[in-house]
């Protein structure tokens, strides 16, 4: 491979969506960025199809501090990155069947540590601000006054944007062919030609152990689930434009107002490969199922259906540093559902980890360390966990 040939930055990011976007956004401040997207726009997998929630009390305890550490970025993003507000209020309401009362009350205490307003809501206030609700279902609720619905576009684009006027170069049907490591540097083979760097960053998603494998690095392991997503039409007797987003507490569906009908989810994750995702007949059933029997709805007619991959480590904490043995291979992958609201903090986690090597002050104030987010807590389990089993087949 001629490196004469090549475009040579400081940075290559495999991956345009919200996660590379984000690392193109604050890298391209202070380095040389080429951003190489695999499809003819970007995002197209899993960030155009997120249901665009914003709330600090969903997820691991990491992606959690995470999301507190993001929403000042969220609420008051800088000049000129977006032309109107990313957030606009969309409280959740959490519900529970009467075989889920323990959870509910276990769920409210963990919310309100990290939201003292969250607050508790009879029966009949529940079912006052979504009157649709089953009074024989609902045996419990909390309400999460805070939390929010986001402009995943605005967002997307809005750090896209951001990164082009910083020098960020956009490469898109940029689908990776060869990666190699000669000299310090990655040089990447895509269809649109060779470009390479000393750091490259793997932003991939679903893709993203792949990308480590085409270029020689041990994969982490990391799962794609399909999340199933449908739209229907909105109760004709009800105005839902205030309704908060319904959440069942263990998990087993959620619905919301979205563009004027009810968008609803059964909350699947179904392990599948890396691929452009397609809704299962099953899975809209499912959620059809769930939320006839939460609610007084009759569902006559599934306007959209729809699928995205969030992709999983083991451990469900994004991965966010350098490769244990492959110099300058950065791994950014590993989301699963929350990169969007996450994506603020973890760009800057990003960014700072190339800069400085160390993580941002407000975050380690926050508790959070490199190691909670770095491969090398995947790679060591992997070991550990493959010495186990040879240990047992011994």
């Amino acid at each position: 491979m001629s490196a004469a040939a090549a475009t040579s930055a400081d940075v290559v990011i495999i991956g345009g969506g919200i996660a590379g976007a984000g690392a193109a956004y604050e890298i391209a401040a202070f380095a040389d960025v080429v951003l190489l997207e695999r499809e003819s726009i970007c995002g197209y997998h899993s960030t155009a199809r997120s249901a665009a929630s914003f709330s600090e009390n969903y997820g691991h305890p990491v992606v959690r501090r995470l999301a507190i550490a993001s929403r000042a970025f969220l609420q008051d993003p800088p000049q000129g990155f977006v032309e109107h507000p990313l957030l606009s209020p969309r409280g959740i309401l959490t519900i529970a069947r009467h075989d889920q009362v323990a959870l509910l009350a276990a769920k409210l205490r963990t919310a309100q540590t990290l939201m003292p307003d969250a607050i508790e809501l009879s029966v009949d206030d529940a079912l006052s601000r979504v009157p649709v609700l089953r009074r024989d279902y609902v045996a419990g609720a909390f309400l999460e006054p805070r939390s929010m619905d986001v402009d995943v576009q605005g967002l997307h684009q809005g750090f896209l944007s951001g990164a082009k006027a910083r020098g960020m170069k956009l490469v898109t049907a940029a689908d990776v062919s060869r990666i190699e490591f000669h000299h310090g540097r990655w040089n990447i083979v895509t269809g649109q030609g060779v470009f390479s760097a000393p750091i490259l960053i793997n932003a991939a998603g679903a893709w993203a152990d792949a990308v480590a494998q085409s270029a020689g690095v041990r994969s982490l392991g990391l799962v794609p689930k399909r999340r199933t997503a449908f739209m229907i039409p909105a109760p004709a007797r009800f105005d839902i434009r205030a309704w908060p987003l319904v959440d069942d507490v263990g998990e087993e569906f959620y619905f919301k107002p979205d563009a004027g009908q009810l968008l609803v989810s059964p909350s699947d994750e179904t392990p599948v490969p890396p691929s452009d995702a397609v809704p299962d007949d099953l899975d809209v059933a499912m959620g059809v199922d769930r939320l006839e029997r939460a609610t007084t709805l009759n569902v006559q007619r599934v306007a959209r259906a729809w699928a995205g991959l969030r992709t999983f480590a083991s451990d469900g904490v994004p991965v966010a540093g350098f490769d244990g043995s492959a110099p300058g291979f950065f791994w950014l992958a590993g989301q699963g559902g929350y990169g969007i609201k996450i994506s603020p903090s973890l760009s800057r986690v990003c960014a700072a980890l190339i800069r400085d090597g160390e993580l941002p002050e407000d975050l380690v104030r926050s508790g959070l360390s490199a190691a909670e987010l770095s491969p090398r807590r995947l790679e060591a389990r992997e070991f550990y966990e493959s010495s186990n089993r040879r240990d047992s087949t011994a």
